[in-house]
């Protein structure tokens, strides 16, 4: 049907709009720091065939327009008629979602004159799913069975009846229950807003006039999307970098390979030259390379515009199965994530030739996390965990940027230090910018952090640093920046620097130090503004010998 203009700019604002108001809502209503202050977690409304109408701003990149694949999953099962008002089910099996269990996603279906017309749905990172896991960076996993509950689009609201026995097998299999309830509901309550307000929409608009908008606007995105790709040269690029290793065998690389295709208004992101899956858990289902290879699309295509079906169109993608990236079950994929940011740097190193004014040096490379697990005086157990940031690529016009999270956490944030001393027993005694931790170049790589945890009890530490090895590379003649490290220091003087540990005892007094990697430098470091090193040296961010060694002068 024809459509008015208006009415799809009126359409294209409410469906995004909604997708904000039901993360204001999860964020509001949630139990669990992951999730309110972090913002691990997306919204959005799907249509009937498991396509994106809109996701919320912000949140993680790498849940880019996949919830789709956990809501077709269930339309598969019980079929369009199979759903009733109330319905609410729950989802996170590796085999559909390719993802860690601890995300779990909430979908709840949304009438229309008595059918269903779309779904609202909400995934967020669960503190706990039960299984061997506690926390982040556990490397012990074989199998998706050691790693929590498993659920293949259950109802868990049958008609606004409660599944009391699912939800009692929730309760007694995850740790902190609380929580997890806690946020299930939360997620509920976000997805009934997303489908009262699509609800509305259908309601003044009628759902003709409401599916033909949403179809103009996907129309309109993925025109935009194949005239910047019909800009770029045509041709075959290629780059390769490493992983550290799979987490328990420590001296052998995970290589990351990639072929990126320019062929007119599409692009083809070619994964079959990648490491094959590994018997740990750095593995990931089809969702892996998926997301890798969105994230690196939209950030080259359309950085700014909201997030639907139409973006992705002018994007294919080559994965075999039994891949890093596309593991065959039951492969564990507890740590399914920490490959992605390496992934996209590597996509985007690809097509430096082609977009030298667009392609940043090489950021900081890891998800940068940390989990702390143990009990309080009085038997209730905690669980710390939190984010933290380094250093981004020089630009080709500017400096990376210092202490943010990865590309691929988006505007996720690190949880304030005040809370976590409240909260847990610990002291983080420094977290500053790490000093020379950027890659010299024209245009400098971003800093690092260096974060001191110092433990009140006894606890568990879970460390997992990548990219210890291979630095973030420069870019057009720049240098690395400084690789990620982690070193516990007990409380007797001796030190100890860990790569990939689950489980490391810590006492009281003693210190576990994150040092961050830099981003890479873009461009000659001779070629650096005098002024800029000046003004590095003041703020500290670059020592006098650092810049006598990089720069040629000691910018004073």
């Amino acid at each position: 049907m024809t459509i008015n203009p208006i009415t799809v700019e009126v359409v294209r604002n409410a469906v995004n709009a909604y997708a904000d108001e039901m993360a204001n809502a999860l964020c509001k209503s949630a139990y669990n720091m992951m999730i309110y202050e972090v913002r691990d977690f997306c919204c959005g409304l799907i249509d009937t065939q498991g396509r994106m109408i809109s996701q919320n701003r912000g949140g993680l990149p790498i849940f880019l327009a996949d919830l789709g694949i956990a809501v077709k999953d269930g339309i598969e099962r019980y079929g369009l008629d199979g759903f009733a008002l109330g319905d609410v089910i729950i989802m996170n099996h590796g085999l559909v979602c390719g993802q860690h269990l601890n995300n779990v996603v909430i979908y709840a279906p949304c009438f229309h004159e008595g059918r269903v017309v779309a779904f609202a749905a909400s995934r967020a990172h669960w503190v706990d799913i039960g299984g061997s896991r506690v926390g982040f960076g556990s490397v012990e996993t074989t199998e998706i069975y050691q790693e929590g509950l498993q659920f293949r689009s259950l109802k868990i609201y049958e008609a606004g009846k409660r599944n009391e026995t699912l939800w009692q097998i929730i309760r007694d299999n995850v740790r902190f229950a609380e929580a997890a309830l806690g946020d299930l509901r939360a997620q509920i309550a976000a997805c009934q807003l997303g489908n009262r307000r699509y609800g509305e929409l259908l309601k003044r608009y009628g759902s003709g006039a409401v599916t033909a908008a949403i179809a103009t606007i996907w129309d309109n995105t993925e025109r935009e999307a194949r005239a910047f790709i019909a800009k770029v040269p045509d041709g075959v690029y290629e780059a390769e970098s490493f992983l550290d290793n799979d987490g328990r065998t420590l001296d052998v690389k995970l290589r990351i390979k990639v072929r990126v295709i320019i062929d007119g208004s599409r692009m083809v992101v070619d994964f079959s030259d990648m490491n094959d899956q590994v018997p740990g858990p750095t593995n990931s289902g089809y969702s892996g390379g998926l997301a890798a290879a969105r994230v690196a699309f939209k950030c080259l295509t359309l950085p700014h515009a909201p997030v639907n079906e139409g973006c992705f169109r002018p994007l294919e993608i080559i994965l075999p199965e039994g891949k890093l990236l596309n593991a065959r079950p039951p492969a564990a994929l507890g740590l399914w994530s920490i490959p992605l940011p390496t992934v996209i740097d590597t996509i985007l190193k690809a097509l430096a030739p082609a977009l030298p004014d667009r392609i940043p040096a090489a950021h900081k490379g890891d998800m940068g996390g940390c989990s702390f697990s143990g009990f309080r005086p009085d038997g209730r157990r905690f669980l710390l965990m939190n984010i933290f940031g380094g250093g981004w690529g020089g630009r080709p016009r500017e400096d990376g940027e210092s202490a943010s999270v990865s590309i691929c956490q988006g505007d996720v944030r690190n949880a304030p230090v005040e809370l976590q001393e409240m909260q847990y027993p610990f002291l983080i005694e420094r977290f500053a910018l790490r000093q020379d931790s950027g890659g010299a170049g024209r245009h400098r790589g971003g800093l690092g952090v260096e974060l001191t945890y110092r433990a009140l009890a006894r606890a568990l530490a879970n460390v997992n640093c990548e990219r210890t090895k291979d630095p973030p590379w420069g870019l057009y003649g720049g240098k690395p920046g400084a690789v990620n490290e982690a070193v516990l220091m007990r409380r007797d003087g001796s030190e100890q620097k860990l790569l990939k540990a689950t489980s490391v005892p810590m006492a009281p007094g003693d210190r576990l130090i994150f040092r961050t990697a830099g981003g890479g430098g873009g461009g000659d470091p001779r070629q650096r503004d005098p002024r800029k090193i000046a003004d590095d040296v003041a703020k500290g961010y670059v020592s006098i010998e650092a810049a006598r060694r990089e720069y040629g002068c000691d910018g004073r």
